[in-house]
């Protein structure tokens, strides 16, 4: 009796859409070959970032993928995809090699977009990857080193989750690492620019001036309506005028991944790859998460649900079954801004405070455990508790 061959399903990207397609793709391994291709070995798991940047650990926001597909019938190869043969259905990466699929799931993120304002590429800061996220903490600790005082502006761009999350945990991680590197403890001053007139412009109203108060109890100064003009290794230019500042950090830009342009996809006006009720920009080829027009892309919650979608469809499609049309899925909202406070939408439903910020602390535990059995998942939430600096000077000290 002759087997049918396995169908090559190959996945471009190990953020949380592409992961969740493997995972949920592997409880069939049976019909399918499965590969994911990503030009990192670890995944970035994006919302703890900015603590990682203030002090925390960095296997918090960094779990190897050889951790998360242990066991599971997923084949991981390292390369960066640069070309899609449609004809051919492969697709070829940076150093030359070529990967054949029967269905292609490409989640490939984004990428930073300075939007053409000069100096920014050159001389700001990022965390919107691990290792940027410790070169800016590597930063602020050699200020300290070298000119024995803080810099005379710290500054945020962007009134988005990450601006809003990294302004909050700012002063407190300065001002400890200010005692442990015994320099003299006093006000440092930290500004949050956006170039929307209220913070988290895509939230209500209520929520974006909500967080501007609790930052500004947090002696944060919060600039809207404010255009970023251009920066140099002194000053940030902000509507005509120069701000001191040799810190820097850029936020606000994001755009999506240069391969979707570059393989002629069907794009909006904003770059995001048109798809259809099935989530596919082309027969047999699926656009997840970040990248995709729908909805609520740019969100972990929304990029999870489209890969549980994407590998739902698959197997039903394999077992000539009907395949429901996706159907958008409102994520909840949760920022923290500051120690022990977040401002949650969920729903109609609006909070603030120490419960948002018990809600965020849930929401991260869920979020490892879409990737992890419950063991893994609590091991990995219990990392956000833990501390970590790579400074000879502080590590050799215990700060409170």
């Amino acid at each position: 009796m002759q087997t049918m061959s396995k169908k090559k399903i190959l996945i471009v990207g190990g953020g949380f859409a592409g992961i969740k397609t493997a995972l949920d793709l592997t409880k069939h391994s049976e019909h399918f070959d499965i590969t994911l291709l990503s030009n990192n070995m670890h995944f970035r798991y994006n919302p703890t970032l900015f603590h990682t940047a203030t002090g925390g650990l960095r296997v918090q926001s960094d779990i190897p993928l050889e951790d998360i597909f242990k066991d599971k019938a997923v084949t991981l190869v390292t390369g960066e995809a640069t070309t899609l043969d449609r004809q051919a259905k492969t697709i070829k990466t940076k150093d030359g090699k070529s990967y054949r699929y029967d269905t292609l799931v490409l989640a490939l993120g984004m990428v930073t977009n300075y939007f053409g304002i000069k100096g920014l590429d050159k001389y700001s800061y990022g965390i919107k990857s691990v290792d940027e996220a410790e070169r800016l903490k590597k930063h602020l600790h050699q200020q300290l080193i070298e000119d024995k005082r803080p810099d005379l502006n710290y500054i945020i761009v962007g009134g988005g989750p990450t601006g809003i999350e990294l302004a909050g945990a700012l002063p407190e991680y300065l001002h400890r690492i200010m005692k442990a590197h015994s320099v003299k403890d006093r006000k440092v001053h930290i500004e949050l620019i956006e170039a929307a007139p209220q913070l988290v412009p895509r939230m209500p109203k209520r929520v974006g001036a909500m967080i501007s108060r609790q930052l500004r109890r947090l002696g944060i100064a919060v600039m809207l309506g404010k255009a970023v003009q251009g920066e140099t290794a002194d000053a940030l230019m902000v509507d005509g005028r120069p701000l001191p500042s040799h810190t820097v950090v850029w936020t606000a830009g994001q755009a999506n991944s240069p391969f979707y342009k570059a393989n002629n996809f069907k794009l909006t006006d904003r770059g995001k790859v048109i798809v259809n009720e099935h989530l596919q920009a082309e027969p047999n080829i699926f656009v997840l998460g970040d990248n995709n027009n729908t909805e609520f892309s740019g969100m972990a919650q929304t990029a999870l649900y489209d890969g549980k979608f994407t590998a739902n469809h698959i197997v039903r499609s394999n077992l000539q079954m009907a395949t429901p049309a996706y159907k958008p899925k409102k994520p909840v909202y949760v920022l923290p801004a500051g120690p022990g406070w977040a401002a949650v939408q969920w729903g109609n439903f609006q909070f603030f405070g120490r419960v948002g910020w018990g809600l965020r602390q849930a929401a991260d535990w869920i979020g490892f455990h879409d990737l992890e059995p419950w063991w893994k998942a609590s091991q990995q939430w219990m990392t956000e508790f833990g501390e970590e600096e790579d400074c000879p000077t502080c590590s050799s000290k215990k700060v409170s």
